[in-house]
């Protein structure tokens, strides 16, 4: 079972993967899809507020965070790690717990990117926001490093994100049934 959605004017058919007995997600996957990396993020371009810096949670949200800087002529961006890295001088971390993700997580970034976070404007960029848990995630993570929030934005806004007024997106994605219809 796939769905068909239309973002950015590109039509992609994404796979429908159960989460449980009763409910499935349509699975939307960026990496590596270059097209569409850019095409969104031309278009969020356009409905995102001023910003200083780019955080994303590693790793479906990296290309489009990528993609935004690049088109904006920004010099740098922030990856929130899965995993501390030899190389960080030192670490911020907050736990996460998302939908397509089977046990809690904890999100890192080094405490370099979190000083030239400080004080600053940080938009938080995710593929698909749906219980806004890598979001919420994000948000810790940039207010305990002395940043402000200026924005979310994703390509995509599934089930209840997609009544959050507090969020830029592209397109609605459904959350579906055992048998591949919507939910309403």
């Amino acid at each position: 079972m796939t769905y068909k959605i239309k973002i950015a004017g590109l039509e992609r058919d994404l796979p429908i993967c159960p989460i449980n007995d009763s409910l499935s997600i349509g699975a939307f996957v960026i990496l590596g899809d270059a097209e569409l990396s850019s095409a969104a993020a031309r278009e969020l371009i356009k409905l995102i507020p001023e910003y200083d810096y780019i955080i994303t949670a590693e790793a479906k949200g990296i290309p489009l965070a990528h993609e935004i800087a690049r088109q904006n002529g920004d010099r740098t961006y922030f990856v929130a790690r899965k995993t501390p890295k030899l190389y960080m001088t030192g670490v911020f971390q907050v736990d996460v717990r998302s939908i397509t993700t089977a046990k809690d997580q904890m999100l890192y970034i080094d405490t370099a990117e979190a000083e030239l976070m400080k004080g600053k404007r940080i938009l938080l960029v995710d593929d698909v926001i749906s219980t806004g848990e890598s979001i919420f995630a994000l948000e810790k993570l940039v207010k305990k490093a002395g940043g402000n929030i200026a924005g979310r934005a994703a390509i995509l806004a599934e089930g209840d994100a997609q009544k959050r007024k507090d969020i830029i997106y592209l397109e609605k994605l459904p959350l579906f049934n055992s048998d591949g219809t919507p939910i309403d």
